[in-house]
């Protein structure tokens, strides 16, 4: 007989978070930036834990070079050859600190990582990317590049419950990105029934996370700042989005024309779009679980770094958290009906 959990589980836009008294007096005096020790690489982080994702329109390496400059993280796509990678650390050093080399669990996939990372000792993050992180072999890929490369900082995900976030952390997993369906182009939770409210899987996940000292990424249902906020609020240590991050002069693919408006492609990566692309097509097997849509042209991605930067101060000036490491001790969620009084949009 099925289980049922009847308690309610919450995504972003059922709660709104509740000001607090506060003894800042601006927005500039929040402190964004994070200091983290990772669990099992021992490395340390310094920058602001917002993400760009590993999606191949997104996970550019012009996206990394806009993104670094304001000490933002991007997820690159595992598509860029070892050439590709050797001019663009030779180009811009700086960056490498705030990018991950991206892989899937396929052999060619460990082995064009081990090219990368052999070849550029600078990247020292690695992001295991797969839809579902409950299969046993992708804990024992974790477990194979941990023993690979044991001092680099390993991103491993998605996941949505905190079992499964302590047993990749156990495998040797840092951070684990947390988000089954949430993406505005995912269709996972169409195609299959399966999924998590965002929020709920975040404050849960965190909790069993930090409980082994290792850290999580919300991955997925941002729509605006507001929701990175409410994001780090339920205890993330990174936000990583796509959508948010799309549209942009740093994304790959042309600028289309049409009826005189100007659009940018943007797809999920198990879309039958990214599938034809990078494997012929969409095998028999199973279905696209991503839908291809035409975003409006956004100009340089300079401006909606620094909304989503502002949006982050302001919310934690309400809640009085002067560092964004304290927002979660801050953060009270209130349940809500409606967010937006949406008349004029």
């Amino acid at each position: 007989m099925p289980n049922i959990i009847n308690e309610i589980k919450l995504d972003f836009k059922d709660v709104l978070l509740r000001p607090k008294r506060s003894t800042l007096r601006s927005r500039s005096d929040v402190n964004l930036y994070r200091n983290i020790t990772f669990r099992n690489s021992k490395q340390v982080y310094n920058g602001i834990p917002v993400m760009a994702s590993n999606m191949d329109t997104v996970g550019t390496f012009e996206m990394a070079k806009a993104l670094s400059k304001h000490g933002l993280f991007t997820c690159m796509h595992k598509y860029y050859t070892v050439e590709d990678w050797k001019k663009f650390a030779e180009e811009h050093p700086d960056c490498l600190k705030n990018i991950a080399a991206s892989s899937g669990i396929a052999e060619a996939d460990f082995t064009r990582l081990s090219d990368v990372l052999n070849a550029i000792p600078g990247i020292t993050f690695v992001c295991l990317d797969v839809a579902n992180g409950y299969s046993q072999h992708f804990i024992e890929y974790v477990r194979k590049v941990r023993n690979a490369f044991p001092t680099h900082t390993i991103i491993a995900g998605n996941v949505v419950t905190g079992e499964m976030v302590e047993e990749l952390i156990l495998s040797g997993a840092d951070i684990i990105k947390v988000g089954i369906g949430p993406g505005s182009v995912c269709t996972t939770r169409m195609k299959t029934g399966v999924g998590y409210p965002q929020l709920s899987a975040v404050i849960e996940c965190a909790d069993a996370a930090h409980g082994l000292q290792g850290h999580i990424i919300s991955d997925g249902g941002c729509t605006c700042p507001g929701d990175v906020a409410k994001a780090f609020g339920a205890g993330a240590d990174f936000v990583m989005a796509g959508g948010m991050f799309s549209g942009h002069d740093q994304c790959e693919g042309d600028v289309i024309e049409k009826n005189g408006k100007r659009f940018k492609l943007f797809y999920g990566m198990s879309s039958s779009t990214a599938m034809k692309k990078h494997a012929g097509g969409v095998a028999e097997y199973r279905s696209s679980e991503g839908k291809t849509v035409e975003v409006p042209y956004r100009g340089d991605v300079e401006d909606t770094v620094l909304d989503i930067l502002g949006g982050l101060r302001s919310a934690c000036t309400y809640t009085g958290a002067a560092k964004l490491k304290e927002l979660p001790r801050r953060a009270t969620f209130v349940r809500c009906t409606q967010q937006l009084n949406n008349i004029y949009s």
